[in-house]
């Protein structure tokens, strides 16, 4: 596995130019909350995700190169991945074949189908629908890309953290939930560059990269959490282990009712309706609580990613 490189995000800087929505970061005064804050509010992307920059980093080098096949691009998803990977390939006339968990979100689902994908359920969680992706891809020829283990979708997620130093050249930190690893991986890369501290936070039921910081390599971990359709891996990428061994890189757990309570309150206070994947990085800091979250100092200048809102937000509608 070929790790990543800050040029790799630069590239892929260039490359989806004009191609995605810019990031709008916004401070907020969060209750009982020390230091400076800000949300990167990127559940406003393309397709509700940030991972519209990956799939629009790797379907256009493919297409700069000549390499896109006639029987389109397949990928294997919680849903987020999957949806970018649709609205990409149709900007570039293509096919593309999406295989879901069984369990996949409705509204994930519908609005797949909504971008001209081919939906394929298979299976109880993502490694399932991995495999199954795999062996349509070596049947049919289609370009296999993936949710986050590829340079050019980790690398297209850290553009993201390139608009954020823009906006926000004083940064200390950038938090951000974790799946797989290919947020973090390319966020932590550019952060490295720029000397922002990058911090992890994971489902304390679905921590792929803490465990491989613990074991030293990547592991299977046990998926069980709120935010699995979106943070489910079970195991982190290299490259995201990687990130985090080279960086300033911090990693921490969260509780599923801190995850519940973030994602209510972000609602509550600022009308933001992100998913439960989202809700996580925010969790990290509002957790109470003892060895959880991250704890910055008074005068630390933090920003949350809010990395999706492809969810269903009748229940936040009905709290009180």
């Amino acid at each position: 596995m070929r790790h990543l490189s800050y040029g790799d995000v630069e590239a892929a800087t260039e490359r989806i130019a004009g191609r995605v929505r810019r990031v709008v970061v916004a401070a907020v005064d969060w209750p009982a909350r020390p230091g400076e804050l800000w949300l990167a509010l990127e559940h406003m992307q393309h397709t509700g995700s940030f991972k519209a920059r990956g799939a629009q980093n790797f379907i256009q080098a493919h297409r700069d190169a000549d390499a896109l096949p006639e029987a389109g691009v397949t990928i294997a998803s919680g849903g987020n991945a999957g949806l970018a990977c649709s609205w990409a390939a149709r900007q570039q006339g293509i096919t593309a074949t999406v295989f879901l968990p069984e369990n996949a979100p409705a509204v994930k689902v519908a609005k797949l189908r909504s971008f001209g994908a081919d939906v394929r359920l298979v299976g109880a969680d993502y490694a399932e629908a991995l495999a199954a992706c795999r062996e349509f891809a070596a049947e049919t020829g289609a370009l296999a890309s993936h949710a986050y283990d590829h340079p050019l979708i980790a690398a297209g997620a850290g553009t993201l953290l390139e608009e954020i130093h823009r906006q926000l050249p004083d940064l200390d930190t950038a938090v951000v939930a974790v799946g797989g690893g290919g947020l973090f991986a390319g966020v932590a890369t550019a952060a490295q560059q720029h000397g922002i501290r990058a911090v992890a936070i994971e489902p304390e039921n679905c921590r792929a990269l803490n465990a491989a910081l613990e074991a030293g390599c990547p592991v299977d971990v046990p998926v069980d959490s709120i935010a699995a359709d979106a943070l489910g891996a079970r195991r982190t990428s290299e490259m995201a282990l990687h990130a985090a061994q080279q960086s300033n890189a911090r990693s921490a757990l969260v509780e599923d009712s801190e995850i519940i309570r973030a994602r209510q309150a972000l609602w509550d206070h600022y009308r933001i309706v992100v998913e439960h994947g989202a809700a996580t990085a925010l969790a990290g800091l509002t957790s109470t609580a003892r060895n959880r979250g991250y704890r910055p100092s008074g005068d630390e200048k933090v920003c949350v990613v809010l990395c999706g809102a492809n969810t269903d937000p009748t229940g936040l509608a009905a709290a009180r």
